[in-house]
């Protein structure tokens, strides 16, 4: 297995003047350097994922290091047999993650503890320490924290309202919370101190960072990891991993994701092959015989 390319994650909070301008001349960058992915850029900074052979990634990262807007960023890099994406995009956006608060805030100046993987690991063994998943439903559903809770959000701006509606139970407890590579959570850990939160963590890197620590090696992590990029998920718990993914249409073990095949309602669901073809790639009767169906269009 011949593993010449590499995906980068990664994102800075910092101030970029001109979005849109910055955006146009770092995509012309990019596809310089071969490189394929999706970046986000704002005001507040820059959040990304990219891919490409070694030698691109290596030159990229030197770049970004030598800016003084990136001072101090910090690359997670997998090993990868090819690119992880089909494109390259470089868009500018009002936010770098989109939590869409009436009035937004800094991770510079507010934001939760940080926990190393050691010690995010002891807090997840014990009782007294809340761990919420600051993820969306379906990335939760593929692989999380053993005893995290699981807000019932799809997108992650739905999550500040969740947490109001069930502040009764976790406000007088010590929080934790993670996400992917610790973007999310720098901002949510931020608006729970806002909030009036008195004891709040987060986990430092994410689960990505957690999942190559030396010592923890995943452990306590069950199931697969959600990726926004062709790989989908990727694995974690290098000790003693669950599969907790669970069939749509069944409820059997299952790590394969879809989209609906309706594109009106375009849900990630969990199925088996045999099931995505049973049930025509749809999440329900009414999308199966929704007239842009796209698993009838491709079979006609």
């Amino acid at each position: 297995m011949n593993m010449d390319y590499e995906v980068l994650l990664y994102y800075k909070y910092t101030t970029i003047e001109d979005p849109e301008i910055f955006a146009q001349e770092h995509l012309a960058f990019c596809k310089a350097l071969g490189l394929k992915g999706r970046i986000l850029v704002a005001k507040e900074g820059i959040n990304g994922t990219v891919s490409g052979l070694k030698e691109a990634t290596a030159a990229y990262q030197q770049a970004l290091e030598a800016d003084p807007r990136f001072a101090g960023i910090i690359f997670k890099v997998d090993e990868a047999e090819g690119h992880a994406f089909k494109k390259m995009f470089v868009r500018p956006r009002q936010e770098i993650v989109s939590l869409k608060l009436a009035e937004d805030l800094d991770p510079n100046d507010t934001t939760g503890s940080y926990l190393s993987p050691q010690d995010f690991k002891a807090a997840l063994l014990d009782e007294h320490t809340v761990v919420i998943d600051a993820r969306n439903d379906y990335e939760y559903d593929l692989g999380h924290f053993r005893g995290a809770v699981r807000p019932d959000i799809r997108n992650f701006r739905e999550l500040p309202q969740w947490i109001r509606d069930h502040k009764d139970e976790f406000m007088e407890k010590r929080v934790v919370t993670y996400c992917t590579g610790g973007i999310r959570c720098e901002k949510f850990s931020g608006w729970l101190v806002k909030e009036g939160f008195k004891d709040v963590g987060q986990l430092s890197g994410g689960i990505a960072t957690y999942g190559k620590d030396p010592q923890v090696r995943g452990e306590l992590w069950d199931g697969m990891m959600y990726v926004f990029d062709e790989r989908v998920s990727v694995e974690i718990n290098h000790v003693d991993k669950q599969v907790v993914g669970r069939d749509w249409f069944d409820g059997t073990p299952c790590e394969r994701y879809i989209n609906c095949s309706n594109p009106e309602c375009n849900r990630r669901i969990l199925a088996s092959a045999e099931n995505e073809a049973k049930y025509l790639g749809a999440c329900s009767d009414e999308c199966r015989n929704h007239p842009r169906n796209r698993y009838v269009k491709a079979a006609q």
